[in-house]
């Protein structure tokens, strides 16, 4: 039986820096966004990048987002914003990206897909973060093996803190679905 989100509620708590909101608006809007990005690039890892830079940009700017649109709509408006931005940029051979302000996104208790990441036996685990993309097993083994800090990260693979903290959601999420599959559906 699935649940029927109440995005406004969703909005109202990510607003005042609710992660459990976040994870939900992330996880919930991740499909929409990626394919509308997925149609524009026709590329589908610079389709991903795009869709996590427009979490972290929605996420640090959630309090202008104004209830009267759709949040989808927003979010769309965001990541179409964000490919006209970077089009121009590759256009005109810039190499440097705008750092926008730290958002709030909360890592203080463990997540679900946390504590099914840490159930699994060591060896497995390794085997299972190897189906994902590089670039998420990447932020996986900087944060949870090499335990190092968001700002660490983000300094490591040069990319704004926001973007690290979205990337981290999407790959424990996808680690975890991995994870809980059964061994006959792989």
């Amino acid at each position: 039986m699935a649940v029927k989100l109440n995005i406004s509620n969703l909005i109202e708590k990510a607003r005042y820096g609710d992660q459990n909101a976040f994870r939900s608006l992330l996880n919930h809007y991740w499909e929409d966004v990626y394919r509308f990005q997925l149609k524009r690039t026709k590329d589908a890892y610079e389709a991903e990048e795009i869709t996590v830079q427009t979490f972290a940009r929605a996420f640090d700017r959630i309090e202008t987002y104004e209830n009267a649109f759709k949040f989808k709509t927003w979010l769309i408006t965001i990541s179409k914003n964000i490919h006209i931005d970077l089009t121009r940029k590759q256009k005109l051979k810039t190499s440097e990206i705008d750092t926008k302000r730290v958002s709030q996104i909360a890592d203080l208790e463990p997540t679900v897909e946390d504590k099914i990441i840490k159930e699994q036996n060591l060896s497995n685990l390794l085997r299972q973060i190897k189906e994902l993309q590089p670039h998420y097993q990447e932020v996986i083994e900087l944060r949870f093996f090499k335990e190092m800090s968001y700002k660490e990260i983000a300094e490591r693979i040069d990319q704004p803190i926001t973007n690290v903290k979205v990337k981290l959601l999407r790959a424990k999420k996808l680690l975890a679905e991995i994870i809980n599959q059964k061994p006959g559906d792989r």
